[in-house]
C-alpha cells in the first residue's frame, strides 16, 4: 500500500498471510513435495540396505548397466541417466515454481522477494565458507577442498516432508518461506555447477541449444500450446547441453524459466502452472525416488565410519549442513529485516525462521549430485556421500525438534484466542 503524502512510509511484511491463490497453489505443491520427500526417504533406506546387504553386487551392476544410442553419445549407465535426465525433470519443476512465484505470485514484491532470496543467497555462501576453513583446518587441500558446494542446497521434497508432519499450526508463511528458498538454492546450485563443475565446453552444440532456448521462448510469447512442438526441443535441448559438457540439469532449469507464467486475459491459469501441475506429480512421485535409489547407496562399515572422522571433506560437509546452513539463512534473513524497509509479521519470531533455516540444512539430492561432479575417487565420493546423508539427518531431527516446539507455541496461542471473554484476535 503506497503511503498518502505526509504520512510516513509503512515497512513492508515479509511473513505476512498469503493470499487464497497462493494459499491454495501452495497447499497443492505440498502435497507432490510431500508425497515425493515420504518416496524419496524410502527409495534412500532401500538403497542403503541393499548396498550394505549380501546381494550388493547386483546394486553396483544395475547402477553401471548401460542403455541408450551410442551414435548419439548418450550410451549412459542407469546411474548417469537418473542423475542427468531424471534431476532435470525435478529442477524443470523447480524453475517452474520460481518462475511463478517471481512473476504472479506474492513474491513478484521486490520488496517480498528480497528476503527469502538474500536468505538464500546467505545460505548458500555460509556453508561454503564454513566447509573451506573446517577443511583447512582439518588438514585438507586441494582436491578435498572442490566439494566447498555439497552444503549450500536445500533439498525441497525433504525438507518439505519434514515440516508437512509437524504443519497442523505453523503459519502458512513459513511455508512459503522455505518454498522460496528452496527453490532459488536449486537455481544457485544450477549456477555452481554449470560454471564450477564444468571441466570443459563444446561451444557448438551449446550454441545449438541455445537457439533452440530461443526458439522456445519465441513459440512461448506467441501462445503456441502443442506439447508435441515442445517435447522434441526440451529433450533435444537437454541433449545438446549434455554433448556440451554442461550438467544437463541445466536444460531444465533454463526452460522452465524460459516458461510463460502470466496467464492471459480468459486463462484459468498459466502454462508454467499448467505444466507444472502435470509434470510435478511425475518429479516428485519418480524423478528423485529413482535418483535417491541409484545415488544413496553407499557402503557403511566401521571402516567407512571411522574414515568420516579423519576426512576434513567429510567432516566439513557435515558441519556445513548442520551448523553453516542455518546462521547464513538466519542471518541473512536478519540483515535484510534490519537494513531496508521489509520486517517480520508481528504473529512470527526469529525463532521460526531459525527453525526454518536448520530445516534448509537437508542437503540431501543437489548435495549427493554435487558429491558425484565434485570427486573422481570412488572412496572419497562414497565417504562424502555418506557424510551428507549424516548431515542432513540431524538437521531434519534438529529441525524436527524446533518446529515441534514452535507448533505447540502457536496452538497455545489458537487455544487462548478461542477461549470465551478472550480479547486475543
Amino acid at each position: 500500500m503506497t503511503a498518502r503524502p505526509g504520512e510516513p512510509r509503512r515497512a513492508e511484511r515479509i511473513f505476512g498471510r498469503l493470499s487464497g491463490a497462493e494459499s491454495n497453489d501452495l497447499a497443492g505443491v505440498l502435497r507432490n513435495e510431500t508425497i515425493g520427500g515420504a518416496l524419496m526417504l524410502g527409495a534412500a533406506v532401500v538403497a542403503l540396505v541393499w548396498a550394505n546387504s549380501p546381494w550388493s553386487a547386483g546394486y553396483d551392476t544395475i547402477r553401471a548397466t548401460t542403455v541408450g544410442p551410442a551414435a548419439l553419445h548418450l550410451d549412459l549407465s542407469l546411474q548417469t541417466w537418473a542423475a542427468d535426465g531424471l534431476l532435470a525433470v525435478f529442477f524443470f519443476v523447480a524453475g517452474l515454481e520460481l518462475k511463478r512465484e517471481l512473476v504472479v505470485g506474492d513474491l513478484r514484491k521486490p520488496s517480498r522477494a528480497a528476503v527469502p532470496v538474500a536468505a538464500a543467497i546467505a545460505g548458500m555462501a555460509a556453508p561454503a565458507l564454513v566447509f573451506l576453513a573446517v577443511a583447512m583446518a582439518a588438514g585438507g587441500e586441494g582436491p578435498a577442498l572442490r566439494g566447498w558446494a555439497i552444503p549450500t542446497a536445500t533439498d525441497i521434497a525433504f525438507a518439505l516432508a519434514v515440516l508437512a508432519v509437524i504443519q497442523s499450526h505453523l503459519p502458512p508463511a513459513l511455508r512459503a518461506f522455505l518454498l522460496t528458498l528452496a527453490v532459488v538454492d536449486d537455481l544457485g546450485a544450477i549456477l555452481v555447477i554449470a560454471t564450477v563443475y564444468t571441466a570443459s565446453v563444446d561451444f557448438l552444440a551449446l550454441a545449438g541449444a541455445a537457439l533452440l532456448l530461443v526458439l522456445y521462448a519465441v513459440l512461448q510469447h506467441r501462445r503456441v500450446r502443442a506439447w508435441w512442438i515442445y517435447v522434441p526441443i526440451g529433450l533435444t535441448v537437454w541433449g545438446l547441453v549434455h554433448e556440451a559438457g554442461v550438467h544437463a540439469t541445466v536444460a531444465g532449469m533454463a526452460l522452465a524459466l524460459l516458461t510463460r507464467a502470466r496467464p492471459d486475459p480468459g486463462e484459468h491459469e498459466g502454462p508454467a502452472e499448467r505444466v507444472e501441475h502435470r509434470v510435478g506429480p511425475y518429479s516428485a512421485g519418480l524423478a528423485v525416488p529413482i535418483f535417491a535409489l541409484f545415488a544413496a547407496g553407499v557402503p557403511i562399515s566401521g571402516g567407512t565410519l571411522g574414515g568420516l572422522v579423519d576426512d576434513p571433506a567429510s567432516i566439513a560437509v557435515v558441519v556445513g549442513l548442520v551448523v553453516g546452513k542455518p546462521i547464513g539463512v538466519l542471518l541473512g534473513a536478519w540483515l535484510t529485516a534490519r537494513f531496508t524497509q521489509a520486517e517480520l509479521d508481528e504473529g512470527l519470531g526469529w525463532s521460526d525462521i531459525a527453525a526454518v533455516g536448520m530445516l534448509a540444512g537437508v542437503g540431501f539430492t543437489v548435495s549427493l549430485l554435487v558429491t558425484e561432479l565434485a570427486y573422481d575417487d570412488a572412496a572419497q565420493v562414497e565417504l562424502v556421500k555418506t557424510a551428507v546423508i549424516i548431515g542432513s539427518l540431524i538437521a531434519a531431527l534438529l529441525a524436527a525438534m524446533l518446529l515441534v516446539r514452535r507448533n505447540a507455541a502457536y496452538r497455545r496461542l489458537e487455544e487462548a484466542a478461542a477461549e470465551p471473554g478472550s480479547d486475543m484476535p
